[in-house]
């Protein structure tokens, strides 16, 4: 019996349909990638099986009794919560069990009942059963594996980025050891070495795996099944990934040569029917207009929605577009990188690298004085006019719509203006009319880069603007980018996102005073 049975599936918004009458399973064992373009209905696929959302019609059924762990990245934790504690909230019924135990110890020790000691070793077994005296161990395995020693284990999570958060989920719902895992862009905040950890995991996870990403260098090892979300529909193809896209190219091969043929013969009736309404082959007409009526219509198999971003560019005359100087950065006077001077001259493109959590964010921050240094100073030019575009999906109210938010933002602009540019950003209008906190990260990010359009500017400075986008949308910001006649700072853990794009880079994990720890 399958672990997961989706019947005749179909989900709309307003004027968009995501998907129709869509049937899949999810057996024991599967490791099954969920791919698609941004916007498609991904995450709310994954939402419909936690049954979060409400599909239109269909059936979602679990196999009775399946513990599902789902990679939330923005569950409530409470505040003062350390990291340490957080991941400990993992195990919270076997550390309630070991309270109990130790109560009922201290209680025998002062009435030397032996009932409670009886209940007292039942307790035990259980813990010994379910290996409570490795936890510490699992824990440290899990902290180190995903690379969360840098953050700190007293680290308040009140105080942690979004992309600090998205990882120390992660790591409470690995060590859950759930029967399904359900992960939304897990790598979006994982450097290489912690990515290689995740796929030796879940290589090694004997549970079903359900996962979105467009990490295809990820998926590839991860996964032996692939679900493919586009044109309104979802399949389902067996197999590694590279396996999986090539059916999915073959099929929609075949339906283009279907589309094709099926639009030769639609003509040719059309054609008929319109040279033949009256006279002495009407009846043949009408037999023609209602095979048409009765025709199932073949959809042509490419409809993707194309972004183009265009950043608008304002001049500036001077030759030295920003210098930094000895800049030491950090929290709480406690420097996380070794002093960083370097300059970036007229039009000039820099690259930041390095490992998560080594402090590109920081030094960023850092330079644009949302941070104070600890010492050191960054001048950008006089006439230097920077758009900053941060990692964070955070808003201040999850409730606007992207319509509202720019509108907001820019009360001058009209709602033509603003839906155009969206469109244009590869926005449907059903999304641009929906919450903020219900659209998938990669829409969020559309958002995002759309509101850097509308400001003019001479220096770009983005924060992993890649992270949730899909290739397609990528390829263009990184076309826009590249068009860009000014400077730009870029910060990305793909190397690929680089090439080609800057003049320079600096390696910050180099310039990590971790080293000399």
């Amino acid at each position: 019996m399958a672990l997961l049975e989706v019947s005749n599936l179909s989900m709309s918004f307003a004027d968009k349909n995501l998907y129709s009458n869509a049937s899949f399973q999810l057996n024991k064992g599967e490791h099954m990638g969920i791919v698609g373009q941004n916007g498609v209905g991904k995450s709310t696929l994954i939402n419909i099986l936690i049954g979060k959302e409400l599909p239109v019609t269909g059936s979602i059924k679990w196999q009775k009794g399946t513990k599902i762990g789902y990679l939330d990245q923005y569950v409530d934790i409470p505040k003062g919560m350390t990291l340490i504690d957080f991941l400990h909230t993992a195990f919270a019924d076997l550390y309630e069990m070991n309270q109990r135990m130790t109560k009922m110890y201290e209680e025998y020790a002062e009435s030397m009942d032996d009932k409670l000691l009886e209940k007292a070793g039942r307790i035990f077994e259980k813990l010994e059963a379910a290996n409570f005296y490795d936890l510490e161990t699992k824990v440290e395995q899990v902290i180190s594996g995903l690379g969360l020693d840098e953050i700190g284990r007293d680290h308040e999570i009140a105080n942690m980025s979004g992309g600090q958060r998205s990882k120390i989920i992660l790591a409470k719902l690995i060590l859950e050891n759930p029967d399904v895992l359900l992960l939304d862009e897990p790598t979006n905040y994982l450097d290489t070495s912690h990515i290689t950890w995740l796929e030796d995991y879940l290589n090694s996870f004997e549970g079903a795996v359900v996962v979105i990403s467009h990490d295809y260098d990820f998926l590839e090892p991860v996964t032996n099944c692939i679900i493919n979300v586009a044109f309104g529909k979802i399949n389902k193809y067996r197999g590694d990934f590279k396996s999986a896209m090539r059916q999915r190219d073959e099929k929609e091969k075949t339906q283009q040569r279907e589309f094709e043929k099926q639009q030769v013969t639609i003509e040719k009736a059309k054609k008929f029917i319109q040279k033949n309404k009256a006279g002495s082959h009407s009846n043949m007409a009408k037999s023609r207009e209602k095979m048409l009526n009765r025709m199932n219509v073949i959809e042509p198999p490419k409809n993707n929605v194309e972004a183009n971003f265009k950043f608008k560019y304002e001049e500036t005359g001077s030759q030295n577009a920003l210098v930094v100087q000895n800049l030491s950065v950090g929290y709480d006077q406690q420097p996380l990188l070794s002093p960083v001077s370097f300059s970036v001259d007229t039009d000039e493109k820099v690259g930041l690298q390095g490992f998560n959590g080594v402090g590109k964010s920081t030094l960023i921050k850092s330079i644009l004085d949302i941070i104070d240094p600890i010492n050191g100073s960054a001048e950008f030019s006089p006439s230097a006019k920077v758009n900053y575009f941060s990692q964070d999906l955070v808003w201040e109210d999850k409730t606007q719509t992207p319509m509202q938010i720019i509108q907001d933002q820019y009360p001058k602009l009209t709602a033509k203006e603003i839906r155009s540019t969206l469109a244009r950003s590869g926005m449907n209008a059903s999304n641009a009319f929906k919450e903020i906190g219900k659209l998938s990260g990669g829409e969020q990010v559309k958002v995002k880069l759309t509101l850097m359009e509308f400001e003019p500017c001479n220096f770009l400075i983005l924060d992993e603007p890649s992270n949730h986008l899909d290739d397609e949308t990528k390829a263009s910001l990184k076309q826009a980018i590249n068009d860009f006649p000014g400077n730009a700072i870029v910060v990305s853990h793909e190397t690929s996102f680089y090439k080609g794009l800057v003049d320079k880079k600096i390696d910050v994990e180099k310039l990590s005073l971790r080293e000399n720890e």
